[in-house]
């Protein structure tokens, strides 16, 4: 189901990684070739297996949002709504008045806890000399341990509700966890609904704190980040000989999509246009992935129908490249597949290495960059890549960006449950 009449493209884009603050500034960035990951700095990590990180430098929350507001959120929350203020001012939108019911909000996250400073510092109230826990203590003193809104802190979709209300948004909303696949998921989801007529405009994207202790103590063991700390910010290779995983970065991507005659009118810039979505599955037990990525395979190919494209005709692809060796080969494969021929001539690239895996927002980052790529007219780099896997045989733009003015791009997202999203965007006409 496609083509409903209504155009959907892209008129903002909040983005903040460890590389910068904005779409510009990421951008340049970007191809400027610049990384984000080092040790990771923020905590004790001797019991990590990986111990790098992209965190962000000086992030201060209480420039987006209200002291009452950061009561109840966590980091991920936050990054979330600084994203969606980012996105909102670069997009030119009056957020003075409330954004209302034709505004809406899809988000996508890999939320699975509040903040835990105030409640481990109760929890230690209630132990035992011995260590262990004294559950009549525990039972006495629940009120004044647990914070009152800890479990509401801790809901998936924190960051709907604390956007919606400081932006007065009134519109369609939904909330998707999973990781990568899951803010590439959101802008789909938004795209579908613009074109529905559900909403004129939907700010749409992802968020994570992935370097936070308690996603890093999730993903540590799953064989996924690279141990090779002592590789620094030269760890995440994705498609080298050499890759041994990912590097987790924290940050959000969050854009402003609206539909294309309202946004003429307005005098919008248009960083690009969504032209077609895909999904797909592997069917896969988590964390494998299928060695010929099927589920990507069926993902690129909606997309690419949907947009009424050949493959031959796409300018980049913005990569899921997360540096494992069957991820690396399974996408190749995939690609190969679903391109044919085009797979070995289409700029391919990841720009993972430099901002890190933002997990919930990696797949909406990569749709950004590809608008940012369209808009500016260059293919950003993968960092780190040296020898390619001989295996992976396509067009790796390795070394430096390349100024191609490409005219249509496609963005890829894979989660690790088997969940595969493309996006097809155009250059704005």
């Amino acid at each position: 189901m496609s083509g409903i009449g209504r155009q959907v493209v892209i008129s903002g884009i909040g983005l903040l990684t460890a590389l910068g603050e904005g779409g510009e500034a990421n951008w340049k960035a970007i191809v400027d070739g610049r990384s984000g990951v080092r040790q990771i700095q923020a905590y004790d990590t001797s019991r990590l297996q990986t111990t790098l990180g992209a965190e962000i430098d000086g992030f201060d929350p209480s420039r987006f949002a209200t002291r009452r507001q950061l009561n109840t959120m966590n980091r991920g929350d936050q990054l979330g709504l600084a994203a969606a203020s980012l996105a909102l001012a670069d997009a030119g939108i009056d957020t003075g008045t409330e954004l209302g019911l034709r505004t809406g909000l899809f988000l996508g996250g890999n939320k699975s806890m509040g903040r835990m400073d105030q409640l481990i510092k109760g929890l230690r109230t209630v132990r035992r000399p011995d260590g262990t826990a004294d559950m009549k203590a525990l039972g006495e003193k629940a009120d004044t341990i647990m914070p009152p809104l800890f479990f509401v802190e801790g809901l998936q979709p924190g960051a709907v509700f604390h956007i919606s209300q400081t932006f007065g948004i009134r519109g369609a909303n939904a909330f998707f966890a999973g990781t990568a696949d899951a803010g590439a998921t959101a802008i789909a989801r938004a795209v579908r609904a613009i074109q529905r007529g559900d909403a004129d405009r939907i700010i749409a994207g992802g968020y994570e704190d992935a370097t936070s202790w308690w996603s890093m103590t999730h993903m540590d063991r799953m064989g996924v980040l690279t141990t090779r700390n002592d590789l620094g910010e030269t760890a995440f290779r994705p498609y080298d000989q050499t890759r041994s995983g990912a590097v987790l970065g924290e940050g959000g991507a969050l854009l402003v999509l609206e539909e294309k005659e309202a946004a003429l009118a307005r005098g919008a810039r248009i960083y690009a246009e969504l032209r077609g979505v895909g999904n797909g599955h592997d069917g896969r037990t988590p964390p494998a992935t299928d060695p010929e990525g099927r589920g990507l395979v069926r993902a690129v190919r909606r997309a690419l129908d949907d947009a009424r494209l050949n493959p031959a005709d796409l300018g980049y692809i913005a990569s899921h490249g997360a540096a494992t060796k069957i991820g690396d080969r399974s996408e190749t494969a995939a690609l190969r597949t679903a391109l044919g021929d085009a797979s070995r001539s289409v700029p391919i690239s990841s720009i993972k290495p430099q901002t890190g895996h933002l997990v919930g927002g990696a797949g909406a980052l990569n749709v950004a960059v590809s608008a940012l790529a369209l808009h500016y007219g260059a293919v950003p780099a993968t960092a780190n890549l040296e020898t390619p896997d001989a295996a992976c045989d396509m067009d790796l733009v390795r070394g430096e960006a390349r100024d191609t003015r490409p005219d249509t791009a496609l963005a890829l997202a894979r989660g690790l449950e088997g969940q595969a999203v493309a996006l097809a965007l155009g250059r704005a006409a």
